[in-house]
């Protein structure tokens, strides 16, 4: 995968909702060696950014910030 990957925000600072649609449409770009989906993979490339989203969504408000086991 991409060794360039970066921290997108700090980890006591709650992610936007546009910072998490943001990362999801980067990894699918990432994942699918698109930038741009073609006409035919359009629905397919919007679905997955959308369940990527969601996704990430619920893990970020399952984590517990600033608690150390």
């Amino acid at each position: 995968m991409c060794r360039s990957i970066k921290v997108l925000r700090e980890r006591d600072v709650p992610a936007s909702d546009n910072e998490i649609a943001a990362a999801a449409l980067q990894y699918v770009r990432k994942i699918s060696g698109y930038r741009a989906p073609s006409k035919a993979n359009e629905a397919a490339f919007d679905a997955a950014v959308e369940e990527i989203t969601v996704a990430s969504k619920q893990l970020l408000n399952s984590l517990r910030y600033g608690v150390r086991a």
